[in-house]
Formats: C-alpha cells, sequence, structure tokens
C-alpha cells in the first residue's frame, strides 16, 4: 500500500493550497482517510479526517478554513486550505487506516509535503 502526497508549497497569508493524497495498491474500501501536520519543535497533530461514508472530524485550529473531502473512485483524498495562516506552517502527512470497527488495526502514512505559509 501507498500514499501519494502531493500539493504543497509557498502560500501567502490568507491564500489558498490544495493538497492531494492518493492510495494504491489496496482494495479495502472503508479507510477512514485523513491529513495530520508537524510543525517544526513540535508533535504531529490530526487536522482533518473523513470516513469512506463521508463523516468529517476537524481540529479546532482550522475548522472554517480548511475542508476535507475525498473522492472513492479514485481512493484519493484532498483538504482544500484556505484562510491560510502563518501557524499553519507544517509537513502534512497523508494517513489512512482501517474504521473503529474493523479489525487488525492497519494504518499507513504518505510522505509528508512541506507547506509554508509566510506572512
Amino acid at each position: 500500500v501507498q500514499l501519494q502526497a502531493s500539493g504543497g508549497g509557498l502560500v501567502q497569508t490568507g491564500g489558498s493550497l490544495r493538497l492531494t493524497c492518493a492510495l494504491s495498491g489496496s482494495t479495502f474500501t472503508s479507510y477512514v482517510m485523513g491529513w495530520y501536520r508537524q510543525a517544526p519543535g513540535k508533535g504531529r497533530e490530526l487536522v482533518a479526517a473523513v470516513t469512506s461514508g463521508g463523516t468529517t472530524n476537524y481540529a479546532d485550529s482550522v475548522k472554517g478554513r480548511f475542508t476535507i473531502s475525498r473522492d472513492n473512485a479514485k481512493n484519493t483524498v484532498y483538504l482544500q486550505m484556505a484562510s491560510a495562516k502563518p501557524e499553519d506552517t507544517a509537513v502534512y502527512y497523508c494517513n489512512t487506516k482501517t474504521p473503529r470497527w474493523y479489525n487488525p488495526k492497519i494504518e499507513y502514512w504518505g510522505q509528508g509535503t512541506q507547506v509554508t505559509v509566510s506572512s
């Protein structure tokens, strides 16, 4: 299983950016897909996640600014970032994992993509 993330880069404060992550190598269709981020000197934190049924979960810090969505047919998850702030600067990681009701617990990480918000 591979997760290929793309779309990071430099954006000005108040600007927008879209991250994309494509899952390949698995036929399992019920993964929860999400994005985490890690800023320098800080731990990795959940940004947003979406179930295969479309239920979403957001960190308080991004609610109302970021939107997570997925295309189940393409096994792809997107993170639309808007009204970017300098504190959004971090390496963003794509994540996929089996849902709570499923065993065994399996989780995969993509490579990080750098997002830098200039002030």
